[in-house]
This record gives structure tokens, C-alpha cells and sequence, in this order.
């Protein structure tokens, strides 16, 4: 399977022709599956520390709108997550997208920061603290939004369930990129899975770019950058197919519990 990993920013213009740039690489690679970052087209609302109605509002019109252009990346499935509101509450929510069912909603993001810009607890209700394995098409994958890479947790359940993917959309800062590589690392490791991440960018560095593919063996297979925003690797998914078999995989089997 052919996986695409991205670095993009949020500001209109520079999107624009970030877009442009992902697409032509898509269908020059024959991309399969795009991971896009969180919240990958529209403002990281979170930043600022009171929510807005009318902010959140902008944003949901905004993702909508991008949604009827994912498939301009000609891939079979897309996957990402997006401000979605039911009812009176507010999610950072997850997508599938495919070419042949369009847009389904995934879990929603239940491990949240409430900081300094990342005042997601005041933005976001809290999702679903449970973490499935998802399909698209004959791939299993897992979901972990940005700060729920550090739900070690799950990577146990991840291994007991087959997952051949574990999805990571971020939007995490320049100055800790090393720190997330080790948590994506980990990840991989411990579920036998491969781990997928993109990130946004920005010229402060806030949200400082590098996504990744790491092997189930903890081997760093692609990392993007400044220079290389995108990267696609093929991955011979029997490779997560075996790694209960091999250490430390073996050690745990059927320990997620």
C-alpha cells in the first residue's frame, strides 16, 4: 500500500499552493491512503483562549468545503479530522474519506490540552474514549489525535485487534519534533503496526511541520520537512501481519486486555 504523509500550513494563500504541490505529488506517486494533518485546512481555533461561536462557525463552513476537494488527490482514502458540532457540543472529530462512500465520521478526540495555546478544553467536548480499529477497504487502522500518541494504552489493544496502522494528525510545535518521533516510534513498536504522522506548519513554528512513517520494527521509514514537505512510502502490510511473532510483539500477545 502506497501511504502519503504531509506537512501543511493553514493560512489561505499558502494552502492554496500547498495543495496544488500535495495533489501533483499524490498522482505522481499513486498515493493510496493521504493522512492529513488535524485540522489540516482550517484555523487551529484552540490557539485562542475564549471560545468564538462565530470562529467555530467559520470553520465548520470552511472544512465542509474542503471536504468536496479531497478527492483531487486521487487517492482511494483520505483520512484526517475536522470541527464537527452535534447538538450543543463541539468535536475534534475524525474522517475517512474514500472514493467510493465519500465522507464518514471516526472517533472523536478524547485526550485534550487545556494551556496556553492549546486551549482545546474550552473549544472541545470530549469524544470517545475508546479506540477501536477502523477499515478502509481490506486495511485495519487505529486513530490517535495529536496528544493521544501518548495514550500508551492503546497500543495494546491495537496489537490484540490486528491493527496495521496506527493515523496520528497532529498539530504540534518546531521545538518538539524529536519528542513526537519517539512517541510515533514507541507507537509502532509496541502495537506492530505501522505509525503514520502529519502535521501542520507554520512560519513561527507553533505547529513546526514533520510528519513521519515509522516500520512495526521502530525502523524510521520517511520523514517529511521544510524542503521535502510530502513523502509516500510503500508498505508491505505483512510486515505488521508478523510482528506479534517477532520481539517484543511476541512477549505481550494477547495482553492489550
Amino acid at each position: 500500500m502506497r501511504v502519503t504523509v504531509c506537512e501543511l500550513p493553514h493560512d489561505a494563500a499558502a494552502l492554496e499552493d500547498a495543495w496544488a504541490e500535495l495533489c501533483a505529488h499524490t498522482w505522481r506517486e499513486q498515493s493510496e491512503l493521504v493522512l492529513l494533518p488535524e485540522f489540516g485546512m482550517v484555523e487551529p481555533v484552540w490557539e485562542h483562549e475564549a471560545f468564538d461561536a462565530a470562529r467555530w462557525a467559520r470553520a465548520e463552513v470552511l472544512s465542509e468545503r474542503w471536504m468536496e476537494l479531497l478527492g483531487e488527490l486521487h487517492a482511494q482514502d483520505v483520512v484526517g479530522t475536522r470541527p464537527r458540532s452535534v447538538g450543543e457540543a463541539r468535536y475534534n472529530e475524525g474522517f475517512h474519506w474514500s472514493a467510493v462512500g465519500g465522507v464518514r465520521p471516526l472517533r472523536r478526540k478524547y485526550f485534550m490540552p487545556n494551556e496556553p495555546g492549546g486551549w482545546e478544553g474550552r473549544w472541545f467536548d470530549r469524544g470517545d474514549p475508546v479506540f477501536p480499529a477502523f477499515r478502509a477497504g481490506p486495511l485495519s487502522f487505529g486513530l490517535n489525535i495529536c496528544t493521544e500518541l501518548w495514550a500508551l494504552e492503546t497500543y495494546a489493544g491495537y496489537a490484540d485487534q490486528g491493527v496495521e496502522l496506527i493515523l496520528s494528525p497532529r498539530a504540534t510545535g518546531a521545538a518538539t519534533r524529536a519528542k513526537w518521533l519517539a512517541a510515533g516510534t514507541v507507537a509502532a513498536v509496541r502495537s506492530g503496526a505501522f505509525s503514520v504522522s502529519s502535521n501542520r506548519v507554520e512560519p513561527s513554528g507553533v505547529c513546526g511541520g514533520m510528519g513521519w512513517i515509522v516500520a512495526p520494527s521502530g525502523e524510521v521509514l520517511a520523514t517529511t520537512s521544510a524542503e521535502m514537505p510530502f513523502a509516500t512510502v510503500e508498505l508491505d502490510l505483512r510486515e505488521a501481519a508478523t510482528a506479534s511473532e517477532r520481539y517484543p510483539g511476541y512477549v505481550f500477545r494477547g495482553a492489550g486486555g
